[in-house]
């Protein structure tokens, strides 16, 4: 399996304006006139970090990574206006056409494959094929199980102290508490959640936890744009109805796709995925693989996943476009 492709250099950014209120930063990298590749975040609200367009050959592939509305260097930082999941795939349209490309393939994992899928399935013509990873399609037995009950039963630690930024009274709906915060007056205590809300999701994401990744919720503007935009879009239900991603999944049959899946992943359990391949044709769509990954968890950066991805990208040289 492959490793990460050696650093190299942003080619072009920019800033576009998508509405009157946003405005979405975006780079291109490695060849100019290569295979178009676009890199979806996760979070919501995670940003771009550097080693992300470090899956694509960049004597092949034209990556293009963008921060989508609220995240990283986009603007205004940590907007909840005008930001739900179909702003942010009418963003993707806007870029594409922005850059004058005719279709790409589109890689994304967490909720960076949620965006991807409903991308794909709303304009299935504009892709080549997918890459997902970590596979989270927003339904609410998912939302549950992280951020209500069931994440807690491996990682009762860590969620004490999720809980603990919440009154006893309101746990009843964690998401909802958090979001009544996160979007509340007290700045002390929007802070204070944010930090609570990103460490709980910082600390569960590796099979084996990493004190170091959980570093990141202790930058308060970075922890401030995740937690707002996720809870957000998880107490809205991400503006589709439950389910809808695995049941369109038909849309998008036609189009070759790779599933990368951590099998010890607690953010975003197996089942999604395997349930996402099922609805896809599973075994009798040759078009579609499936691999779960025995040592892995939920991030992109464990070094299986992380090999994974590039190997995926690799075999989708073969794309024309």
């Amino acid at each position: 399996m492959a490793p990460l492709y050696e650093a190299f250099p942003v080619i072009n950014s920019g800033h576009l304006e998508v509405s009157s209120v946003h405005k979405i930063y975006y780079e291109e990298c490695g060849a100019a006139t290569g295979v178009p590749i676009i890199y979806l975040h996760g979070g919501p609200g995670g940003g771009i970090e550097d080693t992300d367009r470090q899956y694509f050959d960049p004597s092949h592939y034209r990556s293009i990574l963008f921060d989508q509305r609220g995240s990283g260097k986009s603007t205004p930082h940590a907007s909840l206006e005008d930001n739900t999941t179909w702003h942010l795939v009418a963003d993707i349209e806007a870029l594409r056409e922005h850059l004058k490309i005719e279709k790409w393939i589109v890689f994304g994992g967490s909720w960076g494959s949620t965006l991807s899928l409903a991308y794909a399935e709303k304009h299935p013509e504009r892709c080549l094929g997918l890459i997902l990873r970590g596979i989270f399609t927003l339904r609410r037995e998912e939302l549950l199980w992280f951020y209500q009950g069931g994440a807690d039963m491996l990682f009762p630690d860590f969620f004490d102290a999720y809980k603990a930024a919440i009154p006893a009274e309101e746990r009843g709906d964690m998401m909802q508490a958090y979001y009544k915060r996160l979007t509340g007056d007290n700045e002390e205590e929007k802070l204070k959640c944010a930090g609570a809300w990103s460490r709980w999701e910082t600390a569960t994401s590796k099979l084996i936890v990493d004190p170091k990744y959980i570093e990141k919720a202790e930058d308060p503007k970075w922890a401030l744009a995740f937690a707002r935009i996720e809870c957000h879009f998880f107490v809205n239900g991400g503006w589709m109805k439950d389910g809808q991603l695995i049941e369109e999944a038909h849309k998008i049959k036609h189009l070759p796709i790779v599933i990368i899946q951590g099998r010890y992943d607690v953010v975003c359990p197996a089942k999604t995925s395997w349930d996402l391949y099922q609805a896809l044709g599973g075994t009798s769509n040759i078009g579609v693989e499936y691999k779960i990954l025995g040592d892995s968890g939920h991030s992109a950066h464990e070094t299986s996943i992380e090999q994974a991805l590039v190997d995926a990208a690799n075999k989708f040289k073969s794309i024309k476009t």
